[in-house]
C-alpha cells in the first residue's frame, strides 16, 4: 500500500490506556487520532485529537467517524466484530475482524493454534455442566475453568483443584467454557511481534512475565535462559499466526515455558501489557511499531537500548509512590490518567533501564 503521510488520522476503538498509548506515539510522528468510545472515562482521549463518546454499534455514528479516519485500529478485543466489519467497508481497519474474531474465543483460537502447529494446554470444550464433568473425565484435575469470551486479569475463570470444586466453579464462570489442564511451567512470557502490509515482519525479545492474582505485576528483558532457548520456536508460531490471519500491526502471543517447549497460553491481536517496557527499552516501541504498520509505513527496529528493562504495573494504591518514583534516577513513570483508584485496576506503570555495560 501507499503509505498515509503525516496528517493523516487514525481512528482507535477504544477508550483505555492502550489507545493513550498509541495516540501518544502517534502524535509524535505527526498523525492525528480519532477515539470512539462509550465510556464515561476515556484515558485516551487525553492524548487523542478528538473523541466521540458513543455506542459502537450506532450505524450513524460508525458512518461519521469513518468518514473522518483514514485508517482504523482497535486498542482491546472485547469490542464485537460487527462494528468492525462494517467499518472495513468504509475504511481500511487493521488489524481486520479476522484476528478479531478469534482471539475473542479462547476454543476458537486454541483451535486455530494447533492447527499451525502450536501446542496449548490440554483442553476440551465445556457448555453446560454436564459437560464439564465430561471434561473432568479427559482432562483431570488440578484443571482451571475459563469463559470462552471477556475474561482478562483472572476475571472470568475458576481453579478446580479437586471435582468437589467443580460446583463452585460452574457457579463462578458458567458456560460456555473451556477446561484447560494446568501447565508445569517454569516461566510465563510473551512473544510482540509486528507485521506490515507487505508481510514483513520484526518480533521484540520476549519478556519474562510475572503475575500476582492473575494481573500482571512485572515484566523484564532480556529474559532467563529457559526462556531464551524457546524464544525461536515461539516467535516462529507467532509469525505463522499473524501470516495465517493476515494480521497487520501488533500482534501478541504468551506462553507458558517448560521443559518441552513453549506451550501456548493466548493471543492478543493488539498492543499489550507486557510490551509497555518497549517505550524506552527499544529503539522503537510497540506503540510506535504499531502505528507504523498500520499506516503502511517501515517498522521501526526492536533493539533494546540497554542490557535490561524492567517494567512494573502500578496497581490500584501502588500508584501513590508516584512522587517517590518521580525523586529515582533512570526511573521512568507513566501515569494513565485515571481519577478513581480501585484494588486490581491498572493506574500506570514504571519502566527502569540499565544503560551501563557493565
Amino acid at each position: 500500500m501507499t503509505p498515509l503521510p503525516p496528517g493523516s488520522t487514525i481512528g482507535i476503538l477504544g477508550g483505555g490506556q492502550l489507545g493513550r498509548m498509541i495516540a501518544a506515539a502517534a502524535a509524535q510522528l505527526g498523525y492525528r487520532t480519532h477515539v470512539l468510545a462509550p465510556d464515561r472515562e476515556s484515558v485516551a482521549a487525553q492524548t487523542a485529537s478528538s473523541l466521540t463518546r458513543a455506542d459502537y454499534h450506532n450505524r450513524i455514528v460508525l458512518a461519521d467517524f469513518a468518514a473522518q479516519c483514514d485508517v482504523v485500529t482497535y486498542e482491546f478485543e472485547n469490542i464485537a466484530a460487527e462494528p468492525v466489519e462494517w467499518l472495513a467497508d468504509h475504511v481500511p481497519v487493521h488489524p481486520s475482524s479476522a484476528s478479531l474474531r478469534v482471539a475473542q474465543d479462547r476454543a476458537a483460537e486454541k483451535s486455530f493454534v494447533e492447527k499451525l502447529g502450536g501446542r496449548p494446554a490440554r483442553w476440551a470444550a465445556v457448555d453446560n455442566r454436564a459437560a464439564l464433568e465430561t471434561a473432568i473425565e479427559e482432562i483431570g484435575v488440578p484443571a482451571i475453568l475459563k469463559t470462552t469470551r471477556m475474561g482478562y486479569d483472572g476475571k472470568g475463570q475458576a481453579r478446580i483443584m479437586d471435582r468437589a470444586d467443580a460446583d463452585a466453579a460452574w457457579e463462578a464462570v458458567g458456560g460456555p467454557a473451556v477446561l484447560e489442564a494446568f501447565v508445569p511451567f517454569t516461566h510465563e512470557f510473551s512473544i510482540i511481534l509486528v507485521r506490515g502490509h507487505d508481510g514483513s515482519m520484526v518480533s521484540y525479545p520476549p519478556a519474562w512475565n510475572q503475575h500476582v492474582d492473575g494481573i500482571l505485576s512485572r515484566s523484564t528483558v532480556p529474559a532467563p535462559a529457559e526462556i531464551a532457548a524457546l524464544w525461536t520456536e515461539a516467535a516462529a508460531l507467532t509469525g505463522r499466526v499473524a501470516d495465517a490471519l493476515g494480521h497487520v500491526g501488533v500482534l501478541t502471543c504468551e506462553f507458558f515455558a517448560t521443559p518441552d517447549g513453549p506451550v501456548f497460553n493466548e493471543m492478543a491481536p493488539r498492543v499489550h501489557n507486557s510490551g509497555h517496557w518497549t517505550i524506552e527499552g527499544a529503539e522503537t516501541s510497540q506503540f510506535e511499531n504499531h502505528v507504523r504498520a498500520i499506516l503502511g509505513l517501515p517498522l521501526g527496529s526492536v533493539a533494546l537500548t540497554g542490557r535490561e528493562a524492567v517494567m512494573q504495573n502500578l496497581i490500584g494504591a501502588d500508584v501513590d509512590c508516584w512522587a517517590d518514583v518521580l525523586a529515582e534516577p533512570g526511573a521512568h513513570l507513566h501515569l494513565y490518567g485515571k481519577r478513581e483508584v480501585r484494588p486490581g485496576r491498572k493506574m500506570g506503570h514504571i519502566t527502569r533501564v540499565a544503560r551501563d555495560l557493565d
